[in-house]
């Protein structure tokens, strides 16, 4: 038996106020391909859905299309839990329903120990989820004395082993933050100080665990214990990030899995040079639509460059400038500091003019500063 496990789709996301969901539509068109192309039995999403509680109607919609696809028209059975970015009580309306229609959404930990059994032949595979939940909830539902997110999640893990059925394969679905693991600048931490942490101990007795949360593919522990990680780059910190999802094989030899690669409709790049340089190199670069981040290592000010560098670059989306902070340019900057205001004014009016300040405009800028000054003092 085959499925998919992905994690993370942040359908409706925005990075730096520009919307992802065409980037979105256009690798969940690529997970539809694998999963007829594969012959998948099941496909597993492991949390973090939405990026928001309330998802925008455009997000919604997506969701709705690629569902109904993979559901309906394809006939395959997805499995899916509440991740922290999901509103689990808005994900999983209609939960009872949708069963009916091979969508199952597991986003209650009352049923942690209910499995959905997924057959093909003679075979099957008991798949159990603990949707995101924090030790303040599983406290309240369960009455046990748990305070720390390990002991919540550990907890919830042992009641789900003291009734899983024997003799039949089990994978466990949990989004959660393996203690260890590697992680992105994208994540929305759980706490604060690392202890939203869990340990992997308590999961490997399970024929495939799917992690979803952290954004890197990555196994925690033991090999079988996996992030599938994002479809999508979603912080510059992941540039380096190889996407996709993972095809996990069940058979009476054990369980394997294999990454498959997804190809972004625009990557998500760091570029480092001089503004010329850049600038030239932005002329024939086959991927000039990628969403960019830029640093310059001139050492000289440069005017308005972000709309410079967009000429060739139309997505750059965050601009460093390390180069004015070089070791050399310190002692000119720390000059030019105990400049004043009207001298620091008229350099500025020079570059962008490119004459000086007239005597008249001169003299309504020093009243105008010497009025700041007065509201500095009296406030």
């Amino acid at each position: 038996m085959k499925i998919i496990h992905t994690s993370d789709w942040h359908i409706g996301r925005q990075f730096h106020n520009v919307s992802l969901l065409e980037d979105q539509r256009h690798v969940l068109q690529q997970l539809l391909e694998y999963i007829e192309k594969e012959a998948v039995d099941a496909l597993v999403i492991a949390g973090d859905i939405y990026d928001r509680s309330i998802p925008p109607a455009d997000a919604v919609a997506l969701l709705d299309d690629v569902l109904h696809t993979i559901c309906l028209e394809m006939q395959v059975p997805v499995i899916l839990i509440s991740g922290n970015h999901d509103s689990a009580g808005r994900l999983r309306f209609g939960s009872r329903q949708l069963k009916k229609a091979g969508l199952h959404i597991m986003g209650d930990i009352k049923g942690v120990s209910e499995p959905v059994i997924i057959e093909n032949g003679d075979e099957k595979v008991a798949f159990y989820g603990i949707p995101y939940c924090d030790p303040e909830t599983v406290r309240n539902v369960s009455g046990e004395t748990v305070s720390t997110y390990d002991e919540a999640h550990t907890y919830l893990v042992n009641q789900i082993l003291e009734a899983k059925q024997e003799g039949i394969p089990s994978a466990l679905i949990s989004h959660c933050f393996m203690d260890g693991a590697e992680v992105s600048d994208s994540e929305r931490p759980l706490s604060i100080g690392g202890s939203d942490r869990v340990s992997y101990q308590p999961c490997v007795d399970f024929d495939y665990v799917a992690l979803g949360h952290l954004h890197a593919p990555q196994y925690r522990g033991e090999e079988h214990i996996r992030y599938s990680g994002s479809l999508l780059k979603y912080s510059f910190s992941e540039q380096h990030q190889k996407k996709g999802v993972t095809l996990v094989d069940f058979s009476s030899a054990g369980t394997s899995n294999k990454h498959l690669p997804l190809k972004p409709l625009r990557d998500m790049r760091i570029l480092e040079g001089e503004f010329d340089d850049l600038l030239q190199q932005g002329k024939v670069d086959p991927n000039s639509d990628d969403y960019l981040l830029i640093r310059l290592t001139d050492q000289h000010a440069i005017l308005d460059p972000m709309a410079k560098l967009r000429e060739v670059y139309p997505n750059v989306l965050q601009l460093e400038k390390p180069g004015m902070l070089g070791s050399e340019e310190q002692p000119v900057n720390r000059e030019k500091l105990k400049r004043g205001e009207l001298d620091m004014f008229r350099d500025f009016f020079l570059q962008v003019k490119g004459h000086e300040l007239s005597n008249e405009q001169e003299h309504a800028m020093t009243e105008t500063i010497s009025e700041l000054h007065k509201e500095e003092a009296n406030a």
